[in-house]
C-alpha cells in the first residue's frame, strides 16, 4: 500500500504518521532521541488517536522528570537540595525503583551521580578528568546520604538526582500502557531511541523485527530480535564516550569510584516482560563489567553482548 502522509500537531515537534504496508509508522521526537510508533492495520483515525497519545505522554515524562527543565520536579529537588520536599506518588514510585537498582548493584548505579557530569563529559572528545576532580565531587554522591521516607526527601546540600538511567524505559512502558487503552487489543510497538515495548500480539501471528545495531557501524543491525510482546533495551557506550590515549572510556559510571566501569561490553541487550525490567538487567549487567555475562547467564533472559 501505498505511504498515505498525515500531520498530527502536538507539543513543539509535531508528529508524522504514514501508511507502511502493513501497519501505520508514527514518529516525533522526546528525551533527546527519535521516538517511533508501530501500529498494526485497522483506521487511520484510530492511529492518529495512539500515536497522538503516545507522544503526549513520552512528552509528559519529558516536562515532569528532566533535570534540565527549569519546571520539573527533578530541577525543583536538585535547585532546593537542603530542604525537605515532599513527592507525588508516581515520583515516588521511581524513587523506590532507584533505591532498589543501588541496592541490587551494590552501589554501582546510584541517581545522585550525576554530580559527576560536572567533571566527565562523554561527548567522543579526548578530556579525561583527574582523580581530584572526581575527589571533589564524590561526597556529593551516594543514596545512603539521602533522607528518603515516602513520599518526604530530603539531599544533602549541594547534591542532584538524576533519573535519566531509568526514565526513558518507564516512558516506554508508560506510553505502550496507553496505547492500549486507546485502542484495546491492537498490536504496538513503541521505540524511544532504541528502547523498545511491544503491547499485543499481532493478529496475523507475526512478531515486529527490532535491529540491534553494532556498536563500530551505528545503524547497521548485528542481530534482528523477533518481538511478539515485551519490552527489549540496550545499554552501550557506541555514542557516549571518551577516547583517550588509546584508551575508550565508557559514560557507564560506577558511582563509588567515579570512574567508568572498566573492562564493559560496548553494548548489552536484554529482551524481558517490560522495557523497564529489560533496562534495568542491561544496567546492572554494564556494571558488572568483564562479569557482565556471568550476570545475564544468571538471569536466565535472553540476552546480546557486542
Amino acid at each position: 500500500m501505498g505511504a498515505n502522509p498525515v500531520s498530527i500537531k502536538r507539543g513543539p515537534c509535531g508528529v508524522s504518521l504514514v501508511r507502511s504496508h502493513d501497519h501505520w509508522a508514527g514518529r516525533f521526537a522526546a528525551m533527546a532521541c527519535p521516538c517511533d510508533v508501530l501500529i498494526e492495520g485497522g483506521p487511520q483515525a484510530q492511529a492518529k488517536r495512539m500515536v497522538d497519545a503516545i507522544a503526549e505522554c513520552a512528552w509528559r515524562i519529558e516536562r515532569k522528570f528532566s533535570r534540565y527543565r527549569p519546571g520539573s520536579v527533578v530541577h525543583y529537588i536538585n535547585d532546593t537540595a537542603g530542604t525537605v520536599v515532599t513527592v507525588d506518588d508516581e515520583t515516588a514510585n521511581l524513587l523506590d525503583f532507584a533505591a532498589t537498582l543501588t541496592n541490587l548493584s551494590q552501589g554501582r548505579f546510584d541517581i545522585t551521580s550525576g554530580t559527576l557530569r560536572r567533571a566527565w563529559t562523554f561527548d567522543g572528545g579526548d578530556r579525561v578528568p583527574t582523580q581530584e576532580q572526581i575527589d571533589a565531587l564524590l561526597p556529593l554522591v551516594g543514596w545512603h546520604a539521602v533522607q528518603w521516607t515516602r513520599p518526604v526527601l530530603r539531599l544533602r546540600p549541594g547534591m542532584q538526582i538524576d533519573l535519566g538511567g531509568i526514565g526513558k524505559e518507564y516512558a516506554v512502558d508508560a506510553a505502550a500502557a496507553i496505547a492500549n487503552t486507546v485502542a484495546p487489543g491492537v498490536s504496538c510497538l513503541v521505540n524511544f531511541g532504541g528502547d523498545v515495548a511491544v503491547v499485543n500480539a499481532r493478529s496475523d501471528g507475526q512478531p515486529w523485527r527490532v535491529g540491534i545495531e553494532k556498536p563500530d557501524r551505528l545503524g547497521t543491525p548485528a542481530h534482528v530480535v523477533q518481538l511478539y510482546r515485551g519490552g527489549i533495551a540496550t545499554s552501550g557506550d557506541s555514542r557516549r564516550f571518551v577516547l583517550s590515549g588509546g584508551q575508550r572510556y565508557s559514560h557507564i559510571l560506577d558511582a563509588r569510584t567515579g570512574w567508568p566501569v572498566r573492562n564493559a561490553p560496548h553494548s548489552v541487550t536484554v529482551t524481558a516482560e517490560t522495557c523497564t525490567q529489560a533496562g534495568s538487567v542491561t544496567t546492572l549487567a554494564m556494571l558488572q563489567g568483564e562479569n557482565a555475562d556471568a550476570f545475564l547467564k544468571s538471569s536466565g533472559m535472553d540476552y546480546w553482548l557486542q
